[in-house]
């Protein structure tokens, strides 16, 4: 679906075609998202989880941050219909990739029937485990300070820090290799310190950061010197979050992979869409919506811990 969707985005001749085209397109590309978590969920458990996760995750980080510097390069060089015709091939390639390499990964004796009616009892039982409901929104509201960052930092940047589109290009891709490289740093570190403590450790790192740049945004001390380090560090991050956050939630559905991963990427891309207008109410010119939203965004994710996964001592197992 999503090779055809990216043919007919490619070859829309209107815009209400386009839209229509696109939203098959995200459809399609949101069940790759689900089915990839589930399938660590359905071969891992533990810290073995944590560090599957975590290599999921330095794609899924690094993605968004990469995303527009290609897309940058390949709008001059082949147009927008040809960025879709790029993306109908890498979802040929990777449906190739998927048939032939990625057996079924759930045991037949943990398979079980009930269609609909089945997923729908699971998820509402999920959405009822205070534990899972924490896990899931650090994740979600983790991902919203980095996407707050993304929407934003292009204007931030060039227009209040002043930088020139090579040296705002140099830091996008400095902070990509930042969620890259702790999320390395958590596959090697889980199995000693366990998931509970990094995600904290994560989540401690983010808060502190992202509050300082909304109080020096906020006070009109956030120079360019201080922001671009901060906001280095806030980003990073989230290699410490994605992974164990994730871990931790599926970790609470053994027999509900599929439904846990649906539901922390509904709450990924829907804190993605609320945050993505909110960081432009101020216009242009200025660092203060984007900071706020990074701050409320980890206020929210540390809270639901704290409050929701506070007493959750299975969790001490992914260790």
């Amino acid at each position: 679906m999503s090779v055809l969707a990216g043919l007919l985005c490619a070859a829309a001749p209107s815009a209400g075609l386009l839209v229509a085209a696109r939203f098959v397109h995200g459809v399609s590309g949101a069940a790759g998202i689900v089915i990839a978590r589930a399938v660590v969920g359905d071969r891992a458990r533990g810290a073995g989880a944590a560090r599957a996760y975590g290599l999921l995750m330095m794609t899924a980080g690094v993605a968004p941050v990469v995303a527009p510097l290609i897309g940058g390069v390949l709008v001059g060089a082949v147009g927008w219909r040809g960025i879709f015709l790029v993306l109908a091939g890498l979802a040929a390639l990777t449906f190739l990739g998927a048939l032939f390499l990625v057996p079924e990964t759930l045991p037949h004796d943990r398979r079980s029937g009930g269609g609909l009616a089945t997923t729908l009892r699971r998820t509402g039982t999920l959405l009822t485990d205070r534990p899972f409901l924490g896990y899931a929104f650090a994740f979600a509201f983790g991902f919203g300070t980095l996407f707050s960052y993304l929407v934003a930092s292009p204007f931030v940047y060039q227009n209040v820090f002043n930088l020139s589109i090579g040296t705002y290009a140099v830091t996008l891709a400095a902070n990509a290799i930042g969620v890259t490289a702790t999320s390395a740093l958590n596959r090697r570190i889980v199995r000693r310190f366990g998931a509970r403590l990094l995600l904290r450790v994560g989540l401690v790192v983010m808060a502190v950061c992202s509050t300082t740049l909304c109080l020096l945004a906020g006070t009109g001390l956030l120079v360019r010197d201080v922001a671009v380090p901060l906001v280095f560090v806030t980003v990073s991050s989230f290699g410490l979050i994605a992974a164990n956050a994730t871990a931790l939630a599926v970790a609470r559905a053994p027999q509900a992979a599929g439904s846990a991963s649906a539901i922390l990427g509904a709450l990924q891309f829907g804190v993605a869409a609320t945050v993505s207008p909110l960081v432009g109410l101020g216009g242009e010119n200025t660092a203060v919506p984007m900071t706020v939203a990074m701050a409320a965004s980890t206020v929210v994710a540390g809270s639901a811990v704290l409050a929701l996964a506070g007493t959750d001592r299975d969790g001490d197992e992914l260790a």
